[in-house]
């Protein structure tokens, strides 16, 4: 993954995706498997039309499902990786899920089946692969489903803001954003530059430890591997022109910060923090508020929250939702598909505790 010419042929691939996925592309994927893949035991699937590069998707194998023992094969993420979807160059989401299913059918190893975590539903990338899996008679099933918030492309920024807030939310907002520029001076800064960027990062990761994640142990900075990640992930997007920082600062004082990761049409709102000693005055939701601006972006038309489902901040002020999935898939020939099969009963069984609407379809049951 050192290669010059693989990574040239991996940033082209990022430029004209069928669907944006900032947590595949190079700048991020390379630092966090430095980070959290010390046994190398993830492998890049690529699939190539001559020397351009078309497809994309880290995988690796795993001797549990949940509290199963069943090994299986699925696309690798970690705890800061918010979407699962393969960098898929567009028009080739059809042949990258043929590809990838024939070289597993083929050579599943220790793989039971394979799991797709994180792909966005109703998506070039799982329509791909829902209507493969019809055409081909293999055994498939959403197992789980999310919807987080996601700001979307037309309306102005006030308009929005109306729209999506009552009048009395948004009278009270105005009152704390008052009584808070009554401390001192208030500024807000947009910055999509590399400029002061280290101290930014800095005072990003101490604000965010002051916080309760800090307390929890679940700060970025309460371990070498997110710290370094961070630092690394907002260094190699800025460079290449992917990060935005927003902060509100009082006297110079971070009250709230936010990091969003562009890819057109794209956004992703990765990181946030605020002053917990300034709650009261909801610095986080102001932030928030500002960062609406977003929608005066023509390049941008939508920005997924990367949230979770029912959060109550971002849920309040940003109507729009992303379903986002989990799959899974049969693959290899009749004696694993069989034993899916009876496995994947137990996970729909779940599934519809969960309210999750299942999709089953079988298979044929014949050798691949």
């Amino acid at each position: 993954m050192t290669d010059a010419a693989f990574i040239a042929a991996w940033d082209d691939l990022a430029s004209f995706v069928a669907e944006p996925n900032v947590f595949s592309e190079s700048w991020f994927l390379r630092p966090a498997l430095e980070q959290f893949d010390a046994g190398d035991r993830v492998r890049l699937f690529t699939l190539w039309d001559g020397d351009q590069l078309c497809g994309l998707m880290p995988l690796s194998t795993l001797p549990r499902y949940g509290r199963w023992p069943m090994p299986h094969i699925q696309n690798w993420l970690h705890h800061n990786a918010f979407l699962g979807s393969p960098l898929v160059r567009t028009g080739y989401a059809d042949c990258f899920w043929r590809e990838l299913l024939a070289g597993l059918d083929a050579d599943p190893g220790q793989g039971l089946f394979l799991h797709v975590n994180g792909l966005t539903i109703g998506g070039d990338v799982a329509g791909a692969l829902e209507r493969l899996c019809a055409t081909q008679r293999r055994r498939w099933a959403l197992v789980q489903q999310t919807d987080r918030a996601l700001l979307e492309h037309g309306m102005a920024p006030d308009a929005y803001y109306e729209q999506a807030v009552r009048s009395k939310k948004r009278k009270e907002l105005r009152r704390q954003k008052n009584r808070l520029a009554e401390e001192g001076a208030l500024t807000f800064t947009r910055d999509d530059s590399a400029t002061g960027l280290t101290e930014w990062i800095d005072e990003f990761l101490a604000l965010e430890m002051r916080g309760w994640k800090g307390r929890n142990g679940s700060a970025l900075g309460s371990f070498t591997e997110t710290r370094t990640l961070f630092a690394e992930v907002l260094t190699g997007g800025a460079a290449m022109g992917k990060v935005e920082r927003l902060d509100l600062r009082l006297e110079g004082r971070p009250l709230a910060m936010l990091v969003n990761f562009h890819a057109p049409p794209g956004s992703f709102s990765f990181k946030t923090a605020f002053d917990e000693d300034f709650a009261r005055f909801s610095p986080g939701v102001l932030l928030q508020i500002e960062n609406l601006n977003l929608l005066d972006r023509n390049d941008i038309q939508w920005c997924d929250s990367c949230a979770a489902q029912g959060h109550p901040m971002i849920d309040s002020i940003w109507t729009g939702r992303r379903s986002i999935g989990r799959y899974s898939i049969a693959i290899g020939g009749s004696g694993r598909r069989t034993i899916f099969g009876a496995f994947l009963k137990t996970e729909l069984a779940r599934s519809a505790a969960r309210k999750v609407p299942p999709v089953d379809i079988t298979d044929s049951g014949d050798e691949s």
